[in-house]
């Protein structure tokens, strides 16, 4: 098969003119007894991110944002019942991207969010 140098020129351009596949942006949450870091969790509305979440604690944790993850289309990973479960020292990421608004998280172990594991996510 062969294209004439107009089309092959024509070709060659929609490809160097193609932008590559934007990567998404990552975001690293530290969970530990009893908080979360950073605070609050700044994101980019309609940007891809993801999001780590690494348990620095010996005992199990959760990340618990309902509104958050509701509003939010999930491309690769899962927040059940709006929540990221964490055993103690496990890691777990989630692929996403926000919509703006902002939104409270907190732990929804017993006390854990009175005894100051609350964050909130700042998505604009």
């Amino acid at each position: 098969m062969s294209f004439s140098p107009l089309a092959s020129a024509a070709f060659l351009s929609i490809l160097v003119a193609s932008p590559a596949a934007a990567q998404p942006q990552a975001v690293t949450i530290g969970v530990f007894s009893f908080g979360f870091s950073p605070r609050p969790i700044h994101l980019r509305a309609g940007q891809p991110v993801t999001i780590t979440f690494v348990n620095q604690s010996s005992h199990g944790h959760d990340f618990t944002a309902r509104e958050f993850f509701a509003a939010s289309a999930i491309s690769a990973g899962a927040a059940p019942g709006g929540k990221i479960p964490l055993a103690g020292n496990q890691t777990k990421s989630i692929t996403l991207t926000p919509r703006a608004g902002t939104y409270p998280a907190h732990c929804s172990h017993f006390l854990h969010s009175s005894m100051g594991m609350t964050d909130q996510i700042v998505v604009n």
